[in-house]
């Protein structure tokens, strides 16, 4: 039966899922793309992940969230050849792209694309952004990350890793960059299409935003016109303490990186207080955290499963991802090897939090590869899966960004046997709320609060707004 809640004191409130996903052919969990059932080595077709798409939004499922990488992870066994033989998320394609197909495919569900501040200048980006959220009638949301790869960085003519709080600092000038394309260029009512007068749209109303900054330097104005949401819906997943104040101030769900309820709940409430912190309110900010599933009529089918799936999972993936994603060769290390000592301007918060969530305080490898296969998956029947997801909710984490081993059977699965229990507790939706994804999630408008400091950009690159200072060309946060 369900489990009271120490969160709410009403009715708990619906989980939000996202089906996490990749358009490549191994993302998290490595070489389960080998198994008979997956058809996830079919990423380069498009009537894959249609389907795909058609049945999660079938099942009602908030959002397509996908996952990208610009580069290659960090060498493993000395080279990258072993990421290229494995598959380690390469080949991967674009995923705006592929999230403009899917529109066209679908009506409802929410379409989140990963973008790094590395890869795409902000005023081309913005223009894509605002696009995909056109075709999609306002279902268009944005991962911000900032490439923890050093390939990535060399890729967009940098020298190596850019240091890590330098990353933000960019990440700061990127979003506020975008921000005013998005929000200040153009008014409300700017576009008049009247075929009688003949104004198309009036120019009192569309602003050069002038922005000038460290790395950008943009007259503008914005060549989309605003579309539904204005700002796609953004998402954040940094998990440092200068990650988790970015995510704070920019972010309207946060992807935390959690190996159980207890270290969910201590990282959920930071988030929170440095929302607050940053002028916004605690509920302004959905936690999610991501897990994966094996699902089973009963614990014993629940249990056969799993071993079946564990019998096609590539250790040496698994360990290739985390220390790549970390700046560490983990294939020259010894399985016994501490990493309580490492140094990295990688992804500095993954490890802290496997050193915090480990028993011992200092975990080895073999702690490390347990922990990446373990500690995110939840074996059971769909009743003892559902007691599970209400204890992160009491956790403080408001959505799940659902893993997936294989494509398509492990949403399948969930959709199948866990959905209909999580229905039956009041925990899961059964239909879509009118609008756009903004307002699916918040039930607010379509539009970024007030609180949110890309608010500060509407009005602010008028005449009268420059001619009474309440905007200057070179602003930046």
């Amino acid at each position: 039966m369900p489990i009271p809640s120490t969160r709410f004191s009403g009715p708990r409130p619906r989980l939000l899922l996202n089906a996490f996903l990749m358009n490549t052919t191994s993302h998290i969990r490595g070489g389960q793309w080998r198994h008979p059932d997956a058809e996830q080595h079919r990423f380069n077709e498009l009537g894959f992940w249609t389907d795909l798409a058609r049945q999660l939004e079938a099942a009602k499922f908030d959002a397509l969230f996908f996952a990208d990488v610009v580069g290659l992870y960090g060498n493993h066994d000395g080279g990258w050849a072993s990421h290229v033989r494995r598959g380690l998320q390469v080949p991967a394609n674009d995923p705006v792209l592929l999230l403009a197909a899917l529109a066209g495919a679908t009506s409802e569900i929410g379409l989140a694309a990963t973008s790094s501040v590395v890869q795409s200048h902000p005023f081309q980006f913005a223009r894509q952004m605002s696009t995909l959220d056109h075709l999609s009638g306002g279902r268009a949301g944005w991962n911000i990350v900032t490439s923890v790869l050093e390939n990535a960085h060399r890729n967009f003519d940098g020298a190596g890793l850019t240091e890590h709080d330098r990353r933000y600092d960019w990440a700061d000038e990127y979003t506020d960059a975008v921000y005013k394309l998005w929000e200040g260029s153009w008014d409300d009512g700017a576009l008049m299409q009247d075929k009688a007068s003949g104004v198309h749209a009036d120019p009192e109303k569309v602003h050069k935003i002038h922005h000038r900054g460290e790395r950008y330097s943009i007259d503008g104005p914005h060549l989309s016109a605003p579309s539904a949401q204005r700002t796609p819906v953004l998402f954040q997943a940094g998990s440092s303490g200068r990650g988790q104040q970015f995510a704070a101030a920019n972010a309207e769900a946060t992807f935390i990186f959690a190996p159980n309820p207890a270290h969910a709940a201590k990282v959920a409430a930071g988030v929170r207080s440095r929302a607050v912190e940053a002028g916004r309110l605690p509920d302004d900010v959905k936690v999610f955290t991501g897990l994966s599933f094996v699902v089973g009529g009963t614990e014993a089918e629940a249990r056969r499963k799993k071993a079946e799936l564990d019998e096609y999972l590539d250790l040496d993936a698994v360990i290739a991802h985390i220390g790549g994603g970390l700046g560490i060769d983990l294939g020259g290390l010894d399985l016994d090897t501490p990493l309580g000592d490492v140094q990295t301007e990688g992804g500095r918060g993954v490890l802290q939090a496997i050193i915090d969530s480990t028993p011992g305080g200092n975990p080895t490898l073999a702690d490390v590869a347990r922990y990446r296969t373990e500690a995110q998956q939840i074996t059971g029947t769909p009743e003892q899966i559902a007691d599970e997801l209400e204890r992160w909710q009491d956790a403080g984490v408001d959505g799940i960004n659902i893993i997936n081993a294989v494509l398509p059977g492990s949403y399948t699965d969930f959709i199948g046997g866990v959905l209909p229990e999580l229905r039956r507790r009041g925990l899961a939706q059964n239909e879509y709320a009118p609008g756009t994804l903004r307002e699916k999630l918040f039930g607010n408008g379509p539009l970024l609060n007030e609180r949110h400091p890309a608010a500060r950009f509407r009005g602010a690159f008028t005449a009268a707004a420059h001619e009474t200072g309440l905007a200057t060309a070179g602003e930046t946060r």
